[in-house]
């Protein structure tokens, strides 16, 4: 009996249909579809603690010396501040100090304590700030405020952990005065248009003393005491360390290294 050629020609496609959908579920199943092997991420050797620098990372102050550090009122004049005990002690008289290399985006871990014996109350009990980038003199730049926030209360937008005037930290993580802290810091550095216009903003990530207190926060400009924030176009640029004219005991440093990203 001659067989209908329609019914095998359905039978085939039929036939070719199923084994292409085999071969395409077996394909699917297939975990090698799904793997990379390039590029191959750098090796880092991490610090024995999560102060210690990492292999790849930049030392700021190893605890000997400024080297690494000048006067933001001159340049040609090395920092001021003291160093004794493997930390460095702000020197209020000496101005504000910044790294003598310029940072784009960048991981910071700094460490800064308290004295104990502080006194004054608000904004004038151990006020400092880290200015994760520093576009000029002064206090010109955005500001990652230190100041002792163990019950003292002040605005909650110049608080320890706010990016001063802008962003309130999602939570007071600090600790009592004479007690060291640390922040650790994600810094995504803003971009500019050929023409001085803002493309995209500054972003910044905070941890302090291991709790999460600014979560990819988008600033809206420099950090001003007086005004609205607002971006000027720069690029890479120091890293500048506070001294504020407060006339309560001055605060300490130690443990700071840069990771550029």
């Amino acid at each position: 009996m001659n067989q209908n050629p329609c019914r095998s020609k359905f039978l085939c496609l039929a036939s070719l249909f199923f084994l292409a959908a085999n071969t395409a579920s077996a394909q699917q199943r297939d975990p090698k579809l799904t793997e990379v092997y390039s590029p191959v991420p750098p090796v880092v050797t991490s610090g024995k603690t999560n102060s210690d620098p990492p292999s790849d990372a930049i030392v700021l102050f190893d605890g000997k010396n400024l080297d690494q550090w000048e006067s933001v009122n001159d340049s040609t004049k090395p920092a001021t501040w003291k160093v004794a005990d493997g930390i460095i002690t702000v020197d209020k008289t000496g101005g504000n100090i910044r790294t003598k290399q310029s940072f784009l985006d960048y991981q910071l871990h700094i460490e800064w304590r308290i004295p104990e014996n502080i006194t004054g109350s608000g904004q004038a009990r151990g006020n400092s700030g880290v200015f994760l980038a520093s576009t000029g003199a002064g206090d010109e730049g955005y500001e990652l405020q230190v100041l002792d926030s163990y019950n003292n209360p002040t605005y909650v937008n110049g608080q320890a952990g706010s990016i001063y005037k802008q962003a309130i930290p999602l939570a007071n993580a600090c600790r009592k005065p004479g007690e060291w802290q640390s922040y650790d810091v994600i810094w995504k550095a803003p971009r500019f248009n050929e023409d001085g216009s803002l493309k995209s903003p500054a972003t910044v990530t905070v941890l302090q003393n291991g709790v999460l207190i600014q979560d990819h926060y988008e600033l809206s400009g420099q950090t001003l005491y007086i005004g609205k924030p607002f971006y000027k176009a720069h690029g890479a640029s120091p890293i500048k360390l506070q001294a504020h004219g407060d006339k309560s005991e001055p605060i300490s440093y130690k443990n700071i290294w840069v990771r550029p990203l």
